[in-house]
């Protein structure tokens, strides 16, 4: 008899309550080529409801997506440079070889919808004497210029011209000087696509103790994870970002450096990224502009 009043007072019994879900800001790709490895639909599915191009074709620029796409439209180059003879030769860089090709490439790419400048430099890219062309030329449209600079002169050259965000953390150490020149600035992570490298990993942590923004960007289509990147997060959390830190530079810092409109977009989390940043790899929902996908 005790048994079975036992069992019954555990049927009547209301269930568990779920554990508290929360409402957070959808995750932002600042450095994707959706052109190069379209993916975007599967992005917005896993929660990356925003990225920021960083080397298309032209004809690409204001073309509809079913995420917010802030894109460069090619990179600026010298003729024939890089991506132009690697990964890119479709129409990813535009080639430059003197200021007036310069400036009137940026002016063409601003009026059909650039909303970013992105400057190839290094050994095979734009010609240093044209960097602060480039530079005063995007300014002037009241557009951030990103740089690929993966060497410390090419970083510094940057700064010194007055380029606003390094498209990737360097690989090569950088001095100090060059650290401090980018205080104020932004820096995209990019880690996991050039292997993780120690030096990487160092220079992003002295950025950012130097009072550089970090931005999370995965170099989408050079990598392959359609999606919030584990790999990413793991090198991130290596060069001393926790979980507030990283969450931030997924979601909330972006949000704001980009002056994104993401009204209606969130993810339904089973738990604070702040204390688990874990839960922004998996969300329970996805909502885009009040609807659930």
């Amino acid at each position: 008899m005790r048994v079975l009043i036992v069992f019954l007072l555990a049927c009547s019994a209301p269930p568990v309550a779920p554990s508290a879900q929360l409402r957070w800001p959808p995750v932002v790709d600042s450095h994707v080529h959706l052109a190069y490895w379209p993916v975007a639909a599967e992005l917005a599915h896993h929660g990356v409801l925003a990225v920021v191009d960083l080397a298309a074709p032209e004809a690409t620029l204001g073309q509809p997506a079913p995420i917010a796409v802030l894109a460069a439209g090619p990179m600026l180059t010298h003729g024939g440079g890089y991506p132009l003879d690697a990964w890119g030769a479709a129409g990813y860089g535009a080639g430059c070889d003197d200021a007036a090709c310069v400036t009137a490439t940026i002016d063409r790419l601003a009026a059909h919808g650039a909303r970013v400048i992105k400057l190839a430099l290094d050994d095979d890219g734009l010609a240093p004497a044209l960097v602060p062309v480039a530079v005063t030329a995007a300014h002037a449209h009241g557009l951030r210029v990103a740089v690929h600079a993966l060497s410390d002169a090419s970083a510094a050259r940057a700064a010194a011209a007055g380029a606003d965000i390094l498209a990737h953390t360097p690989v090569e150490h950088l001095a100090d000087a060059t650290i401090a020149a980018w205080h104020g600035r932004a820096v995209i992570s990019t880690l996991a696509a050039f292997g993780g490298s120690d030096s990487a990993v160092d220079n992003l942590r002295r950025l950012r103790a130097a009072g550089v923004t970090v931005l999370y960007g995965t170099d989408l289509g050079n990598t392959r994870d359609a999606g919030p990147s584990a790999d990413e997060v793991a090198l991130l959390r290596k060069a001393g970002l926790d979980d507030a830190a990283i969450t931030a530079a997924m979601t909330t810092t972006p949000i704001a450096y980009w002056h994104l409109d993401l009204a209606g977009s969130y993810l339904v989390l089973d738990g604070d990224p702040r204390h688990d940043v874990r839960q922004l790899l998996h969300p329970r929902e996805v909502w885009q502009r009040g609807e659930k996908l």
